[in-house]
């Protein structure tokens, strides 16, 4: 009976010390009310709490829409192949019988025995200006303009002067009309536009093919001063991305290993990769190994972030900043509530996120109990057997 009285007031001693002394007991990270509080305490550092309402999910997933290439880069199949400084063409002119202004003395040897009379001009480049120079033509403007209107021009130039002129204009060196093809590529590389009309995929093909799994690439077109980025399975999935490219485009393959960081009540603590389309709060904690249901608070699930300011409107006022303007945010979802379910489902996940799931309250005092008992059941057991 002694024992046992002794016994029960160690207990009553440690369930009236529990609660001041829990905090000194191992854990793996602050408890739901901690969190909270530490950040109303510290609204001057710019900390903000939000909660993952519908509402907040749609706002975020409509800033992070990804981009549409079909829509800003455009999806005209048709290429025009316009000429540039630089580019190299062959001129040929046909006259008809009698011909007297180029002569024959030019006839190309390949053109078999007819009335009609050819002279190849030799190659020549377009010039700085944008010009090419013709006998009897004077000055073509080249540039910007395709093969078909170079040879209207300079039958319209030698109409009056050569018997019934026909020109063929032929782009023997293409310097102008290419994509730059870079990145994490098989072998960068510029690729040669040609009136089929080049696709975004025909340019990674052409560079060998991406070296890195397909979910982890992001493809990024820049076009003068637009730049435009998709995730490379996006692009394949949907042919509408794959959209016909314009001379000067820089293609860029990116390898881009997107990750989160799970800490706390979780199935398992690590940084977790994920793929370039990006994933949703739901899928990232089942990635996480889902909440521990012995020591995991559900009411407890905080997403650390650093968002940028205009993402959403701030509930503390005035809002700070970091020195590369991101608002630091703590995102709060209480999955107790299972209309949270779908919003889980919608609320997107960034790159260097930090999920953190709380210990239950219990958790933190049956580990404090474990170890008073762990100190105290030897102690007794030994009074008792000295007794």
């Amino acid at each position: 009976m002694r024992s046992l009285s002794a016994l029960l007031v160690a207990v009553s001693t440690i369930s009236t010390a529990s609660l001041t002394a829990c905090s000194f007991v191992p854990s793996s990270g602050p408890t739901k009310s901690q969190v909270q509080d530490s950040v109303k305490a510290s609204v001057t550092a710019g900390i903000q709490i939000v909660d993952v309402t519908e509402d907040v999910a749609q706002r975020l997933l409509k800033e992070r829409q990804p981009g549409d290439f079909a829509r800003t880069l455009g999806n005209k199949a048709q290429f025009q192949q316009q000429l540039g400084v630089g580019d190299t063409l062959e001129v040929s002119v046909w006259e008809a019988p009698p011909a007297t202004l180029f002569g024959a003395s030019g006839m190309d040897p390949r053109v078999a025995p007819t009335n009609a009379r050819v002279t190849v001009l030799p190659e020549q480049m377009v010039s700085g200006d944008g010009y090419i120079n013709i006998p009897f033509a004077g000055q073509i403007k080249a540039v910007g303009r395709t093969t078909t209107e170079v040879e209207r021009a300079i039958t319209a130039a030698l109409k009056g002067k050569a018997n019934q002129p026909q020109v063929l204009v032929r782009l023997s060196k293409n310097v102008t009309s290419y994509v730059t093809v870079v990145g994490d590529v098989g072998a960068s590389t510029r690729m040669q536009l040609t009136p089929r009309g080049e696709r975004l995929l025909d340019a990674v093909a052409s560079a060998g093919g991406v070296r890195q799994p397909v979910d982890k690439m992001t493809i990024q077109v820049t076009r003068g001063s637009e730049v435009q980025a998709l995730p490379l399975q996006t692009i394949i999935r949907d042919p509408r991305q794959n959209v016909p490219l314009r001379a000067g485009d820089v293609v860029t393959a990116l390898y881009q290993p997107l990750s989160f960081t799970a800490l706390g009540a979780t199935g398992k603590n690590q940084e977790v990769n994920f793929e370039a389309q990006g994933i949703t709060l739901a899928q990232a904690i089942a990635r996480a190994g889902g909440l521990e249901d012995a020591r995991s608070d559900a009411q407890g699930v905080f997403i650390f972030r650093f968002e940028d300011a205009s993402a959403l409107p701030w509930p503390n006022q005035p809002v700070r900043t970091t020195q590369n303007g991101k608002v630091p945010v703590v995102y709060r979802i209480n999955l107790k509530d299972p209309g949270s379910f779908f919003v889980a489902q919608t609320f997107p996940m960034d790159n260097k996120d930090l999920l953190y799931v709380s210990n239950a309250p219990i958790a933190e005092l049956q580990k404090f109990l474990n170890v008073v008992f762990s100190v105290a059941y030897p102690v007794v057991t030994t009074v008792n057997t000295f007794k």
